[in-house]
This record gives structure tokens, C-alpha cells and sequence, in this order.
């Protein structure tokens, strides 16, 4: 089972910006209604730039059981974010979470 189906750190952790070609109202798969289009060319995940950052796709708790209600769906920085990578463990670390080791 993965961690980060228990996890959720990355996702209240970081701004999500991408292209607004991944937006679902220019041809991608991103629903609109959960970003925001900083300008022509960028989108953002709403909730991504608030303090503290969470994702308004996600659900659940931190460190407990977490979902993304757009999974399928999903912006290239997610799909990219590797389990276990050091931006995961930073997130892990921001909040109280132990890094991950051996994948």
C-alpha cells in the first residue's frame, strides 16, 4: 500500500501551479471549479497559495487517511510528485511525519 494514500503532506505543503491547458475548459482534465487561472498561461490548485497551504481536492487527515477527490484528474505536478522523494520528506517533515526510506 502506498504511503501516500495515508499521508497527504505534499498536498498541504506546496503551491500547484500548471499549464491552463490542463484545465478541463481548454481541452484537459482538471475540473476549473478547483483552480484558478493566475494569467493566461498558468493555473493554480485553490487552496494551494492560502497559509497554511491544502489542496481543496483533498479529503480526509493528514498522516491518517487522505484522498485527492481528483486523482484521475490531477495536475502534471502531482502526477510528477514522487513517494519519497526529498520534496516528499520535507513535506513529511513540516508536518511531524517520519521521511520515508527504502522504495
Amino acid at each position: 500500500m502506498s504511503a501516500c494514500t495515508s499521508c497527504g503532506a505534499c498536498c498541504a505543503c506546496f503551491r500547484v501551479d500548471f499549464s491552463v491547458e490542463e484545465l478541463q475548459e481548454h481541452g484537459g482534465s482538471v475540473p476549473g471549479g478547483l483552480a484558478v487561472e493566475v494569467n493566461a498561461r498558468i493555473a493554480r490548485m485553490r487552496g494551494t497559495d492560502h497559509q497554511p497551504p491544502r489542496c481543496a481536492a483533498l479529503s480526509g487527515k493528514l498522516g491518517d487517511k487522505i484522498g485527492c477527490g481528483i486523482y484521475e484528474w490531477r495536475p502534471s505536478p502531482c502526477r510528477e510528485f514522487a513517494e519519497g522523494s526529498e520534496a516528499c520528506n520535507k513535506a513529511r517533515r513540516r508536518h511531524g511525519m517520519a521521511q520515508l526510506t527504502d522504495l
